[in-house]
């Protein structure tokens, strides 16, 4: 039996990646500096996993900003407005990064490739953009330069490939229509000449990720997978191939995997899906070799080897133990780093820490299950098993976990309260009547730019170097002068920056009762952007207002409204670590029964505007069609909870990004919110054509310039693409606004980004009035 991975964090334990490859866009260090801390962070990995005791250990894990760019570039799917930067002799990774986050120099203003979220966790894919009969040649040899590296040091790594049906079901076709998996026999001699090139570098096995074979397939796509993996495995008979699945069951697709394709091995996610495994047993034939997943890799609770073992032994009595091989249920990608870099955290006590491993930690425990699994009874690796019964056993027996105060809360919701008071069509004229806004309201979405001012206040605060009442000062200076720049630049609707926030999870986690929190549980959203998910280990309650005297301190200095800025439960759920004792609807709905309270108090208190933030939503969606509706009805009345005790005149807002919206926009209506704000610029609006058909009855804020890139939009760009919205949209229902929160922004190209925003705005409202 061998254990392995699929994949480990490339950020570095202590986010080293995000630090250098900020410095280097900013251009305060050097290219060879960046390719320097890379190759360190993959160095390290590399023996780590080995010093763990994994058997086949990854390369080509590790990215500068994302695995499916890397793999875009690797196949020369350039897109076509690149092309004159690859005349004007940009180097590789600048390229690479122009591709991820836009350029915007010299003569060239070239927009960002869209980005979207990774199935169903936060982590943000580069979109790959193909066009008909598209050619593709190899353009980066990286995956073998890494697995070289890797052979220098001493180790033999599994190779790690985005299989090719994924790869083009995972990209967007782009001018005439066409089906991106028509290019398959277009992009497998690439492929090809890729592996040809890493087998005769020695290597012997190679881990292709096709996460769509879990899902469902049409009777094309699975044709197009025999195609493919025939034609690998005939044209290497001796290479190990290694087929990839996460985050659903391939129970659906068992006779395509145990007939149809010719490979070595396939892996299965025994977490997400344990009921998957006497079927796989049952079908997938002894000549392919089984790994199960069973390690996992999208939280945080530690392994519980009674269970794992179960799963191995039921393994070992039905087929060969040289067939099996143990792993992580999914890339640990999406876990932190190292939960030993904790010891000092005073805000995780030393019994939660107890029930918690991270990556490192998932190393040592698909070792210490190998152990157990190969040891006799009495050997002194079975104290690992005794200390890791007498963990869960602590676990669910502390007094930490339940409140029955939130039991009885959450037993007690009622059909009362999940609806608003009148439908949306009463509200809007209350609401407009109050507000008394222009067409085309232009607002933000809620953060501002959190600077290293800002960010050296909170860690001086936290270090105990100032007083509360210095800390606050400063924050409430912050909000003075965001507050009177918006006044002066014109915005309608206002925000009060955010200032005193962390993270837009973190932040309410902190305040709210059964949450922990790391120092270093940092985890890669997408590119250099890090989140550090606070932990959900018990029941969820708000013992004090969270937002309300910072929202009313902001309302105080201006008569235009300012919006009450509120995360929304299903996000918190989603962007947490979450605990796996008790379903999620019920934890949703502890955290719902807080926001309600807290939105409660913004609105007594006069706050005319309240917004309650979901990027989240399409994110948590199960991955097979016939779960989505049990999932968004708790989803959708979570988000009822928290929304609707408010009165007709008080208008609700949400945010989603970077979902599709045309499968669910159902149930976007369903969360019944005044006003979505949604990413739109990225897709030059094509989103749109949803809420378009579904002729949606509320109001819209498209989002009308990419915050995620550094560049600043033209005037014409955004007109552009406001009249594209309006094709869709009728103009009392669109509000204008950056498609997310500007918090990772810097001041000069937020401040340029909005005043051109806000000048569209007005000048596209000028030429109606002359309509009229």
């Amino acid at each position: 039996m061998l254990t392995h991975n699929l994949g480990y964090p490339r950020i570095g334990s202590k986010r080293e990646l995000k630090i250098v490859s900020e410095q280097y866009w900013s251009g305060k260090t050097s290219r060879k500096n960046l390719l320097q801390v890379g190759k360190n962070i993959r160095k390290e990995n590399w023996l780590l996993q080995k010093e763990s005791g994994i058997d086949l250990i990854p390369s080509n894990d590790f990215s500068f900003y994302d695995q499916v760019l890397d793999m875009s570039l690797m196949v020369g799917a350039i897109p076509k407005r690149y092309q004159g930067l690859l005349t004007n002799k940009l180097s590789y990774l600048d390229l690479y990064f122009a591709m991820a986050r836009g350029y915007q120099k010299d003569s060239y203003d070239i927009t960002a490739m869209e980005m979207t979220k990774w199935f169903d966790t936060n982590y943000h894919y580069i979109v790959p953009e193909f066009y008909k009969n598209q050619e593709f040649t190899l353009f980066s040899t990286k995956v073998i330069d890494e697995f070289y590296e890797a052979k220098e040091i001493g180790i033999q790594t599994k190779p790690v490939l985005i299989g090719p049906v994924s790869y083009l079901l995972l990209g967007k076709a782009k001018g005439e229509s066409f089906q991106t998996i028509d290019l398959v026999n277009k992009l497998i001699p690439v492929y090809i000449d890729l592996i040809k090139k890493l087998v005769s570098l020695g290597a012997e096995w190679i881990q292709f990720d096709e996460p769509f074979l879990a899902l469902d397939l049409t009777k094309k796509e699975k044709e197009v997978y025999k195609q493919v993996y025939l034609k690998l495995k005939s044209s290497f008979p001796d290479l190990k191939i290694m087929i990839v699945t996460y985050f659903e069951s391939i129970q659906d697709n068992l006779e395509l995997i145990a007939d149809g394709l010719l490979i070595d091995a396939i892996h299965i996610d025994l977490v997400r899906c344990p009921e998957q495994l006497d079927v796989v047993l049952e079908n997938i034939p002894e000549r392919i070799h089984l790994s199960l997943g069973i390690v996992d890799g999208r939280n945080i609770w530690k392994n519980n080897y009674q269970k794992s073992l179960e799963y191995i032994q039921e393994a070992k009595a039905r087929r060969k133990e040289n067939t099996i091989l143990i792993a992580p249920s999914c890339s640990l990608l999406h876990s932190p780093c190292d939960l030993d870099l904790e010891e000092d955290n005073q805000n995780l006590s030393t019994e939660i820490k107890d029930w918690l491993s991270f990556a490192k930690q998932k190393l040592r425990e698909l070792s210490t299950l190998k152990a157990l699994t190969l040891s006799e009874k009495g050997d002194k690796v079975f104290e690992n098993l005794e200390r890791n019964i007498r963990s869960h056993e602590n676990r669910s027996n502390s007094e930490r976990i339940h409140n029955s105060e939130v039991d009885e809360k959450v037993k007690a919701i009622s059909k009362q309260d999940i609806v608003r008071e009148n439908s949306f069509n009463l509200r809007k004229e209350v609401q407009h009547k109050n507000l008394n806004l222009p067409v085309f309201p232009t607002t933000t979405i809620g953060s501002f730019p959190q600077t290293k001012k800002v960010r050296s206040w909170r860690y001086q605060y936290k270090k105990g170097n100032i007083s509360l009442t210095q800390y606050e000062e400063y924050i409430k200076e912050e909000i003075i002068k965001v507050i009177h720049w918006q006044e002066e630049i014109g915005l309608d609707v206002l925000v009060h920056g955010e200032f005193e926030r962390n993270d837009m999870v973190e932040y309410f986690g902190e305040k709210l009762n059964g949450f922990a929190f790391t120092k270093f549980g940092w985890v890669q959203s997408y590119g250099s952007r890090c989140v550090k998910p606070p932990i959900i280990y018990g029941s969820v309650k708000r013992p004090n207002p969270m937002t309300v005297d910072w929202t009313l301190f902001a309302q105080s200095l201006t008569s235009k409204p300012v919006k009450g800025m509120l995360t929304g439960p299903v996000t918190i759920l989603q962007w947490s670590f979450v605990r796996d004792d008790q379903p999620k609807s019920v934890t949703c709905n502890e955290i719902a029964l807080a926001i309600r309270d807290e939105v409660q108090d913004l609105e007594d208190n006069g706050i005319k505007i309240i917004q309650i933030d979901e990027p989240a939503l399409r994110e948590g969606l199960p991955l097979k069609q016939v779960d989505h509706k049990s999932y968004f009805e708790w989803a959708i009345q979570s988000f009822k909870i928290a929304s609707s005790a408010v009165s007709n005149g008080t208008q609700i807002h949400t945010h989603m990004c970077y979902s599709e919206f045309n499968d669910i926009i159902d149930e976007i209506a369903n969360l019944d919110a005044d006003v979505i704000t949604i990413e739109c610029s990225r897709s030059q609006m094509e989103l749109l054509n949803a809420f378009a058909d579904y002729k949606y009855p509320n109001e819209i804020g498209p989002g009308v310039y990419d915050i995620h890139a550094p560049r600043v939009p033209q005037d014409e760009e955004i007109i552009e693409l406001i009249r594209k919205a309006q094709k869709y949209i009728p103009i009392d229902q669109l509000w204008i606004n950056p498609d997310c929160g500007l918090k990772t922004r810097g001041w000069e190209e937020t401040e340029k980004a909005l005043k051109t925003m806000v000048g569209a705005a007005k000048q596209l409202r000028k030429e109606t009035l002359q309509t009229v």
